[in-house]
């Protein structure tokens, strides 16, 4: 009898031979992680958790948004609520989540984590919760790590972070390597004068340079980014509404900071000039460095006031922003390109409108002796489910060379996400292998899988440099 959960199945998305064939060749790299939101300070603490809401809901705001579409209770989800009691109300909302990417996710970290091949719901969620509770006690981050052969995590780190928690990892023998990544996005907030004063203030404190004029944040930033690159760092990442075109000159963005500094407001032609003259600076930084550079754009973030006000950013009230992108990341792409320092570049989008346009954009500024030098990045936020990454893999394999493609990432804040790449790969090899199996692909094993294994883990270790550690 064929069980109710089909991810406890072995042909879990496989739907040929060939596919079969081909994820026993995926299942078998190890995982390069390049970019996530996972603590430092956990992995170096080694996280232990109290219990399976803990570990599984705190933080979640994909668990958040469903829990609140099937109508529970805030005090349920971020609030005051027992654990047990928002597990339960989780289990509840899981025969509700059918078709849901949730559904398979909760599924897959039950089976591969704890062993449990049951399905969730109300009846089962006693059992589940006592189950895993007791395997939880002897599961850790490192623990973690180890059993999915994590060889490498890029964290997303603030200039300002002083990196301590990366060196004590580094110093504790744990075989996964931890690089942190340079995120410098609040050196944009000059229409948030308190936000951004705020920040130069530590920026100050942790370069050494004096911040109070533009040359000295620009000689602060180029500080940190060194610091960073000592500690091992080769990535850079941003995450913006859109991309900020050739930007102004150096005298209109330190124009614009004074006035921010001051407190002052600043006009809508000024902030994008002032925005898009750091993102230059920023791309020559990385160029000049060598390192990699990630773009995230496309988020429209707290769309609703009233919860951002009660609980904050990053609770689940972010969604797809619908801004045209082409043509300004164009223009930025052109103006390193023009300067010589065009850095080795992921593009994400969360509009999958802007699939086709984004993978067509990379092929103008490939080259260097750089397979794949301008990414178009795997499927993310709202896109990294079937459909949407299947939509990337598509618009990719049509008009770039997939066979380059870097792969997956969790960009997550779970310890419990890495099963996400297990299912990428699925997907992947079920795309290739009913492919294979009508004619469309040769059916040549070697040639297939050795496709899948760079995709899998191989191109991403190429491309961004970081050593990994065990495999």
């Amino acid at each position: 009898m064929r069980s109710k959960n089909p991810v406890a199945r072995p042909d879990f998305l496989l739907t040929t031979r060939a596919a079969h064939d081909l994820y026993e060749i995926a299942a078998g790299e190890p995982i390069y992680d390049y970019h996530c939101h996972l603590s430092p300070q956990e992995i170096a603490e080694n996280k232990r958790w109290a219990n399976l809401a803990d570990l599984w809901l705190g933080g979640d705001h994909y668990k958040w948004r469903a829990l609140r579409a099937n109508g529970v209770p805030e005090s349920h989800v971020t609030g005051s609520a027992v654990a047990y009691d928002k597990f339960l109300a989780f289990a509840r909302t899981m025969p509700r989540l059918l078709r849901n990417p949730l559904w398979h996710w909760t599924h897959l970290e039950l089976s591969r984590v704890f062993g449990i091949d049951d399905v969730l719901d109300e009846s089962t969620a006693p059992r589940i919760w006592a189950e895993a509770n007791e395997r939880l006690q002897s599961i850790s981050a490192h623990s973690l790590l180890g059993q999915f052969r994590v060889n490498l995590i890029g964290t997303t780190d603030d200039p300002c972070d002083d990196l301590a928690f990366h060196r004590s990892i580094r110093e504790s023998g744990l075989a996964t390597s931890v690089y942190p990544s340079f995120r410098p996005d609040r050196a944009l907030a000059a229409d948030r004068p308190e936000v951004l004063r705020e920040w130069t203030s530590r920026l100050q404190a942790a370069s050494g340079v004096d911040c109070s004029s533009f040359d000295g944040l620009l000689a602060a930033l180029d500080q940190r980014h060194a610091f960073f690159h000592a500690q091992g760092s080769r990535i850079s990442d941003h995450g913006l509404t859109q991309a900020f075109g050739r930007g102004g000159t150096q005298s209109e963005a330190a124009a614009v900071y004074q006035k921010a500094i001051r407190g002052e407001a600043v006009e809508p032609a000024a902030l994008e000039a002032y925005r898009g003259f750091l993102m230059v600076y920023f791309g020559e930084l990385d160029a000049r460095r060598g390192w990699v550079k990630q773009l995230h754009v496309g988020a429209l973030r707290n769309v609703n006031s009233r919860a951002f006000r009660e609980l904050g950013p990053d609770t689940g009230y972010d969604t797809i922003g619908d801004w045209p992108q082409t043509e300004r990341l164009a223009t930025y792409l052109d103006e390193l390109e023009s300067r010589g320092s065009l850095p080795r570049m992921v593009l994400y989008n969360l509009n999958p409108g802007d699939n086709y346009a984004l993978a067509a954009l990379c092929g103008n500024f490939q080259g260097d002796g750089v397979r794949g030098k301008i990414q178009f990045g795997s499927g993310w936020w709202f896109l990294d489910q079937l459909e949407g990454m299947g939509w990337q893999i598509n618009a990719l394999s049509q008009i770039g060379l997939l066979s380059n493609f870097v792969g997956m990432l969790t960009d997550s804040r779970s310890f419990l996400s890495y099963p996400r790449h297990e299912y990428f790969r699925r997907l992947l090899c079920r795309i290739l292998g009913e492919e294979i199996e009508q004619g469309m692909l040769p059916d040549d094993m070697p040639l297939v899988a050795g496709m899948v294994r760079d995709i899998c883990y191989r191109n991403a270790e190429a491309f961004f440099g970081m050593a990994a550690g065990s495999r």
